[in-house]
C-alpha cells in the first residue's frame, strides 16, 4: 500500500519528526542511506524500534523509497544542509515526477534555496525551504515550523506540517506560511540570530552573579527561577536554570565544561545578511564573536597571566539586573524583526511578520512571553520601539542597563550583549550623530561627497577641505 508522506535522512531530527507524524497519524515512508559497516538497515531497524511507526514501511534502496509514496510525492529531506542536500535532489531526480514537492528541513542558506528552488520549477517539481525550531524533543512533541516557497505547494503539504506543529495558547499550529523563494529559512536563520543574542544575553547575567555577586551555580538558578515568570519566562531561561543545579558528584557540572562556544554557521549568516541589508543586528553580532573570542582558550590562558587589572568592589543589584536582561533581549528581538522586515522589502517576499512571530510562540528554542507580548503590539506598530507598552518598559529600564554595564565594566567583566544594547539604545534614540564627520572623512580622502542638513534630499555636495 502506498504511504502518504516520505523522510529522507534519519538522524536525531529526522528520526524525531517521523515519530510526530506517525503519532498523528500518517503512513510514513522512510529512507537513510547504506554504508556498508557504518549504516546498514537504518530505516527498518528504525521502525522496528517504535510501535507508531508500525504503518512506516523502511528503504535503503531510493527509487523503491520514491516508488512506494502516493502522488503527488510528499518528501522531506532531512541532511546536512549543503552538499548532501544537492546530492539528495540530484539522486531524487531521476525518480520523482512533475507535480512532486520536495521539502528541505534542513539548516540551509536562504540563497541556496532560491537557486534550488529555481532549478526544480524550471522541472516541474516543487520546492519548499523549512525552518525546523524546537530541537529533538521539539521535532517529536511539536516544532515551530517556517516554511517558504510557493504558495500553491505550501497548501499541499499544509495538513501534514500543521498536525505535527506545536500549538500556540489558541491552540493554532506554529506552523504559517512565511513567503515565497527562500524566506522560509531566512527566517530561520534570523531566529538563530536571535537565539544567539539569548543565549549570550542569559551567560552574561550568569557571569555577573557568579564573578561579581560570587554567587553558587544553585544560588543563581534560584535567582533565574524567580525571574522565570511573567513577562521574562522564556524557554532558554528555563533550561538554563537546570544546567546550573546539574551535579557531577559533589561538584557543579558547569564548572567541569570546557568554556570554549562553537557555531554551526546560521550566526555568521546572519551577520553577513544583515551586513548586506544594511540592516544593523548587532546584539547577534556580538554574540557571534563572542563565541569566536571563547574560542581562543590557549591564548586567553597566556594573556590572563600576563595583565592582571584593579577591579571595583561593589556589588550588582539583582533587580536590576532583571531590568537590563529584560531590556537586551528587547533591543535584540527588535533588531532581529527589522532584519526581516528588511529582507521582506528588499526581495519581496511579502512576509507577514505577525503570523512570523506568532510561530515561535511555542515549540521553538527562542518561546517566550516576550514574543507573545510582541504579537499583540505588532499589527499596529511593526516599530515595537515606538509602542506605549516598550517606551515604558524602556524609560524604567535604561538606568539599570547602564548601572550594570558600568559596575561589570569596572569589574572587568566581559558583557558584549549588554553593553551593545546600551549602545545600540544609545544611538539609535540621538537626534544627532557622529554620520557627519564620518561623510567629511569619506568626501576628504575619496570624493564621496555628502548630503547637507539644510537639503538632506537634494544634490549631493563635494568640498576642497585642504583650502
Amino acid at each position: 500500500m502506498k504511504t502518504e508522506f516520505g523522510i529522507i535522512g534519519l538522524g536525531v531530527m529526522g528520526k524525531s519528526l517521523a515519530r510526530n507524524f506517525a503519532n498523528n497519524g500518517f503512513s510514513l515512508s522512510l529512507f537513510n542511506r547504506h554504508v556498508d559497516n557504518i549504516e546498514e538497515n537504518v530505516a527498518t531497524n528504525f521502525i522496528n524500534q517504535f510501535s507508531e511507526l508500525s504503518n512506516s514501511q523502511g528503504f535503503d534502496n531510493l527509487e523503491t523509497f520514491v516508488n512506494s509514496l502516493q502522488t503527488p510525492r510528499k518528501i522531506l529531506i532531512m541532511v546536512n544542509a549543503g552538499k548532501a542536500v544537492d546530492m539528495v535532489i540530484d539522486n531524487l531526480l531521476s525518480h520523482i515526477e512533475p507535480g512532486d514537492i520536495l521539502i528541505d528541513g534542513g539548516n540551509s542558506h536562504y540563497k541556496k534555496t532560491d537557486k534550488r528552488g529555481q532549478l526544480l520549477s524550471n522541472k516541474g517539481i516543487h520546492f519548499i525551504g523549512m525552518g525546523v525550531s524546537g530541537g529533538e524533543e521539539g521535532a517529536l512533541t511539536g516544532p515551530s515550523l517556517m516554511p517558504g516557497g510557493h504558495m500553491d505547494a505550501y497548501k499541499l503539504v499544509e495538513g501534514f506540517l500543521q498536525n505535527i506543529a506545536a500549538k500556540d495558547d489558541n491552540n493554532n499550529p506554529c506552523c504559517k506560511y512565511i513567503g515565497t523563494e527562500g524566506s522560509g529559512h531566512f527566517v530561520k536563520m534570523v531566529h538563530n540570530g536571535i537565539e544567539y543574542a539569548e543565549m549570550q544575553i542569559i551567560a552574561e547575567a550568569y557571569s555577573i552573579l557568579r564573578f561579581i555577586n560570587k554567587l553558587e551555580p544553585t544560588e543563581i538558578a534560584s535567582i533565574f527561577e524567580t525571574w522565570n515568570h511573567g513577562d521574562t519566562k522564556n524557554y532558554l531561561l528555563e533550561i538554563t536554570i537546570d544546567i546550573l543545579k546539574k551535579k557531577e558528584g559533589d561538584t557543579y557540572l558547569i564548572d567541569l565544561i570546557l568554556d570554549q562556544s562553537s557555531h554551526k554557521g546560521t550566526g555568521s549568516w546572519t551577520t553577513i545578511a544583515s551586513a548586506e541589508l544594511g540592516a544593523p543586528f548587532t546584539l547577534s553580532s556580538a554574540a557571534l564573536n563572542a563565541r569566536f573570542v571563547s574560542a581562543l582558550k590557549e591564548k586567553r590562558v597566556t594573556l590572563s597571566q600576563l595583565y592582571e587589572f584593579n577591579e571595583n568592589t561593589s556589588l550588582v543589584n539583582v533587580d536590576s539586573l532583571k531590568k537590563a536582561y529584560q531590556l537586551a533581549r528587547i533591543i535584540n528581538h527588535y533588531q532581529g524583526l527589522d532584519v526581516i522586515e528588511n529582507a521582506s522589502n528588499t526581495y519581496g517576499w511579502h512576509i507577514d511578520l505577525k503570523n512570523t512571530v506568532s510561530v515561535w510562540t511555542n515549540g521553538c528554542i527562542i518561546a517566550s512571553e516576550l514574543i507573545k507580548k510582541i504579537i499583540s503590539i505588532i499589527e499596529t506598530n511593526s516599530n515595537i520601539l515606538e509602542s506605549d507598552y516598550f517606551v515604558e518598559v524602556i524609560k524604567t529600564s535604561h538606568h539599570s542597563l547602564k548601572d550594570i554595564v558600568l559596575t561589570s565594566l569596572n569589574h572587568n567583566i566581559p558583557i558584549p550583549c549588554f553593553s551593545e544594547s546600551l549602545n545600540y539604545l544609545n544611538s539609535v534614540t540621538q537626534e544627532s550623530g557622529t554620520g557627519n564627520i564620518i561623510q567629511a572623512q569619506r568626501d576628504y580622502f575619496g570624493t564621496h561627497t555628502y548630503k547637507r542638513k539644510d537639503d538632506p534630499t537634494g544634490p549631493s555636495h563635494h568640498t576642497n577641505w585642504k583650502s
